[in-house]
């Protein structure tokens, strides 16, 4: 079994970050991290010390699983999988809560769309208050492609990738006849990487609901290799899980929750996304931090079918503010916020391993945001070296 010790050592202007391993234990450790401390504000010491954890985690994980102590008991689990929880699709627009079982796979294609001709202003308002242009955009991911892995029983590493288009025009100019700018893109979208770590599983006999830790590290794959450009506004569509901003390198980190009473379900889910400086041309650029939102209902109408429908509420709101102190100089200055709530439907193909799931997301308040409408297909496909794949 591997275990390890952190040790932390500050000079005047250094804060380094060693591991020190069980049995061998060196006279100087080996260091994961060296960061200036001095005089940088309180918020990027915050994100330093974020990643330098990350990558222990990240040591420990591969090292050996057993070096989490803080995981449900084999009883607790067990009892869990043989509670209610039909084998169905879920939620569209919230990553699982309840990860999969060790040596259990999934791959997710997904088709997300987003159609906007009107925007809101600067203060919080509903459609009535909505108003044409600045632009018409229409977006679609064709397809996402997500998958997952159970590494353990409490641990899940995923990935997920797209293929992305936009058509977006000038409104202002088009709406008076003129035609207006028009920008047409197809390219490889982000790539991102995702590690969910579960360390209590919901009791099905009490009020006790299933938490997850939610860690994405988001790659501008697209701008990188295929040069792929960012949509009006810098965001895929409301929907993405999480929404981040196109083409920047991000890291989000997330906190999920989940509870069954038969014949609902109910799963909630909260986002911090800080994405790193970026550049256009020879200028730096500080876009504003974002949190989202995820609050979904599942009333399963049919167990063996897998059917039921979904109420799923999605927010997005962009600070005005970053993690490491810079002030921001691009996007959105003074913040927004969107709202959305997305009825859909779910049902099993037969007694086959995959599962399908659509619906129609609506704006349905806005600040500084288009508002949109996203029509989006989800299908999941399961595989298990055991065999016979289980809910998660």
């Amino acid at each position: 079994m591997l275990f390890c010790t952190v040790r932390h050592v500050r000079t005047r202007s250094n804060f380094l970050i060693g591991v020190y391993w069980a049995g061998s234990i060196p006279k100087r450790p080996c260091i994961l991290g060296s960061m200036t401390l001095m005089p940088m504000p309180k918020r990027v010491r915050s994100v330093l010390l974020f990643f330098a954890a990350f990558q222990l985690v990240s040591l420990s994980v591969f090292g050996d699983s057993a070096a989490f102590d803080w995981v449900p008991t084999e009883e607790e689990i067990r009892k869990y999988r043989r509670s209610w929880n039909p084998f169905s699709h879920g939620p569209i627009l919230i990553s699982a809560v309840d990860i999969q079982p060790q040596g259990q796979l999934h791959v997710r294609p997904f088709i997300y769309s987003q159609i906007g001709e009107k925007s809101y202003g600067n203060t919080l308002s509903f459609p009535t208050e909505r108003k044409d242009g600045p632009i018409h955009l229409y977006s679609v991911q064709h397809p996402f492609i997500q998958s997952a892995y159970g590494l353990t029983d409490h641990i899940e590493l995923g990935i997920a990738t797209s293929l992305v288009t936009f058509w977006a025009r000038d409104s202002d100019s088009f709406n008076k006849g003129k035609g207006g700018p028009e920008k047409v893109n197809t390219g490889v979208g982000d790539t991102s990487l995702v590690l969910k770590y579960r360390p209590i599983v919901q009791d099905p006999d009490t009020w006790r609901p299933s938490i997850t830790s939610f860690t994405q590290l988001a790659l501008p794959t697209g701008r990188w290799f295929t040069g792929t450009e960012k949509p009006p506004g810098g965001f895929s569509p409301l929907g993405r899980l999480p929404g981040t901003r196109s083409g920047e390198i991000s890291i989000s980190e997330g906190i999920l929750t989940r509870k069954n009473v038969k014949p609902f379900r109910v799963s909630a889910g909260v986002y911090y996304t800080y994405a790193l400086p970026g550049s256009v041309g020879t200028q730096t650029t500080y876009f504003g931090d974002v949190i989202n939102a995820r609050l979904i209902l599942e009333h399963i109408l049919d167990d063996k079918r897998g059917f039921g429908y979904n109420i799923e509420i999605v927010g997005l709101h962009g600070l005005t503010w970053r993690a490491d102190g810079h002030s921001i100089n691009s996007g959105q200055q003074s913040g927004f916020d969107v709202l959305g709530i997305e009825p859909a439907i779910q049902w099993r193909f037969g007694d086959s391993n995959f599962l399908g799931a659509a619906g129609v997301l609506f704006t349905v308040a806005g600040r500084n945001a288009l508002d949109s409408f996203y029509p989006n297909f989800s299908l999941f496909w399961y595989w298990s070296k055991t065999g016979k794949v289980i809910m998660r």
